[in-house]
């Protein structure tokens, strides 16, 4: 797969108000290292919506592989300022990651303007991209839910890779076990 969408919960869905919260990492590193296994098999392009939460924090990990790997960055929110009306420290970092992308376009001209906007944006990213990887707890989707729920009837051969919260959970544990201090 060379084109591959990336998406998940927003902050507060998964109760992560503050933008240094240490867990945000534990998700970064998780992103991270699936993109990683999809680089080696021939992925090319992320794409994300630019919404605030995974989809931001999968924005910043590419920038960093972008560098090593020669991962490219493409962010197509729904409609224009999307950001306008979230926190500032949240905004600098979405007009930061929509200046670095190697592609950047809203999907629609103008503001927000009704639902359908996020519908259509779900559709163009599934439509544009070989699968999708996620942050999805099954029993708790969230707004995770409208995504996943296109991306299972778009097609059988649409691949949803997942990261869960077992995932998570190995992913703090691993990265607990590479500090020296933990062995001693």
């Amino acid at each position: 797969m060379k084109v591959m969408a990336v998406t998940g919960y927003k902050p507060m869905e998964i109760n992560l108000f503050k933008p240094d919260d240490e867990r945000i990492n534990i998700v970064k590193a998780a992103i991270e290292k699936r993109l990683i296994s999809f680089i080696e098999d021939g992925l090319e392009w992320v794409l994300i919506s630019g919404k605030m939460g995974v989809e931001l924090w999968a924005g910043e990990v590419v920038l960093k592989l972008r560098e090593q790997y020669g991962l490219k960055l493409a962010v197509i929110p729904p409609f224009e300022s999307q950001e306008e009306r979230w926190p500032e420290p949240i905004q600098q970092i979405y007009q930061k990651l929509a200046a670095a992308a190697d592609f950047y376009r809203p999907l629609y001209k103008g503001g927000y303007s009704g639902p359908y906007q996020y519908q259509a944006n779900n559709k163009w990213l599934i439509d544009k991209s070989g699968g999708c990887l996620m942050l999805l707890d099954e029993e708790f989707p969230g707004s995770n839910r409208y995504f996943y729920d296109e991306a299972k009837e778009a097609t059988s051969a649409y691949p949803i890779d997942v990261i869960t919260p077992a995932d998570l959970e190995d992913m703090a544990e691993e990265m607990r076990m590479m500090d020296p201090d933990y062995w001693e």
